[in-house]
């Protein structure tokens, strides 16, 4: 018996015992202390170890008659994160005024602290908001542009992005460089050039999406944005797809701005996001709701909301605990090896085309996969309608396919599940 089920068994017989006095948190911490910084364990011997992950499986209360492959649009919440959740909400309709502006209202300053490790920058640096386009909103309608100005974008963003860059310029008259890139691709130095031959002397900001959506190419961000920097222009990365997914910190990424949606890789309550601005950018980034100092330097200056999700935003300190309990390269090991094991067994079948990179510098949890003469929306319907498996399907300029992104608490059982039909469907 190995040292790790070794211990495992001990730390799960002590967990059973000592269950009722145990927060699921608490229970967490005591069965695998999984905190890489903290004395965690090597995160390479758990990656194959399928006790522990069967175990985060069972944290989960997802339906086990539908198999969900669509994590990356809205991951459920661990049982911890939903718990937490009812929690504070009770509390607010206990005396919503007092309990929701007196109390949780201040439980921000907390929860701001807590994310400094996870983003590694200062707690100065970061507001929390619903959502990655709300985020992302307010540095693009924040920014001061004047006619002319370019901004940098590739026709493979999302969607929201470019709408609300697409405004800009109508309203505004600045100017939109638009990249195509030609995806899949496994050449960072391509990627890297095809956005600095964008640059002009015009150029005030690029956009950079760390993992684009439809199929999960990583872009190399932080090589861009120090060309960017070399030459005076802003960088603001869409982290949607990465944040809690991809062990980094946003401090790697050198970047002016940052957004990102909670409720994807991190499991923290829907309808929950975070922004990230540079110290020195935060006085000339005028707010989206202004409240009374909008030239203010104060990050806070983000937040006059009004009434907002309090029972959300505070559950957000409930995810981030459950990250740390698996630890963040564990857990990208783990997304990593999920997807690289349905894409590689249905490589094997002639008629089934895999759209992403299996190398983990250019992808990781999120793949596209089609069927040969199939539409990526028949494709969608024959695998919920026959098999009950929920998958996206994209079909968007030369990106066509679904889209398959399992998560944490997804086995290998549930792959070949997703595996076997895909075979069927071929054959038809």
């Amino acid at each position: 018996m190995n040292d790790y089920r070794r211990n495992f068994l001990k730390n799960s017989a002590i967990l059973l015992a000592t269950a009722p006095l145990l927060s699921l948190n608490s229970a967490q911490a005591a069965l695998y202390n999984g905190d890489d910084k903290n004395g965690g364990r090597v995160p390479d011997s758990f990656s194959s170890d399928e006790d522990f992950w069967r175990w985060i499986q069972t944290t989960y209360t997802v339906n086990p008659n539908i198999l969900n492959l669509n994590n990356g649009g809205v991951s459920p919440q661990p049982k911890s994160v939903q718990d937490a959740f009812l929690h504070y909400y009770q509390l607010c309709n206990e005396g919503p005024a007092y309990y929701m502006w007196q109390v949780l209202d201040k439980g921000r300053e907390g929860l701001r602290s807590r994310m400094v490790t996870l983003c590694g920058c200062s707690a100065e640096e970061i507001t929390f908001n619903r959502n990655t386009t709300e985020a992302l909103d307010i540095v693009i309608f924040g920014l001061q542009l004047q006619k002319g100005d370019e901004v940098v974008l590739t026709k493979q963003d999302y969607p929201n992005v470019m709408n609300a860059w697409k405004f800009r310029e109508k309203r505004d008259g600045i100017k939109i460089v638009w990249i195509d890139l030609d995806l899949p691709n496994e050449n960072e130095d391509d990627l890297v050039a095809r956005y600095e031959a964008a640059f002009t002397s015009r150029t005030k900001i690029v956009n950079l999406t760390h993992i684009i959506n439809w199929h999960g190419q990583i872009i190399p961000v932080r090589r861009i944005a120090d060309k960017a920097r070399a030459r005076g222009i802003e960088s603001m990365v869409d982290g949607a797809h990465t944040f809690a997914h991809l062990d980094y910190k946003i401090s790697d990424l050198n970047c002016d701005y940052f957004g990102t949606s909670l409720h994807k890789w991190l499991c923290a309550p829907f309808g929950t996001g975070l922004l990230y601005v540079r110290k020195e950018k935060i006085k000339n980034l005028a707010p989206l709701f202004p409240n009374d100092n909008p030239d203010s330097e104060d990050i806070r200056k983000y937040e006059a909301q009004g009434t907002r999700n309090f029972a959300s935003e505070q559950a957000i300190g409930t995810a981030i605990s459950y990250h740390y309990g698996i630890g963040a390269k564990r857990k990208e090991q783990r997304l990593l090896k999920l997807k690289n094991y349905w894409a590689s067994e249905l490589m094997k079948n002639d008629r089934i085309q895999v759209k992403t990179s299996l190398k983990p510098q250019f992808a990781c949890g999120l793949g596209l996969v089609s069927i040969e003469g199939m539409k990526p929306g028949e494709l969608q319907s024959a695998l919920m309608e026959k098999h009950k498996i929920f998958t996206t399907p994209i079909d968007y300029l030369k990106i066509s396919g679904i889209r398959v992104t399992p998560h944490v608490y997804t086995s290998f059982e549930d792959l070949d599940r997703f595996i076997d039909a895909m075979n069927q469907i071929a054959k038809k």
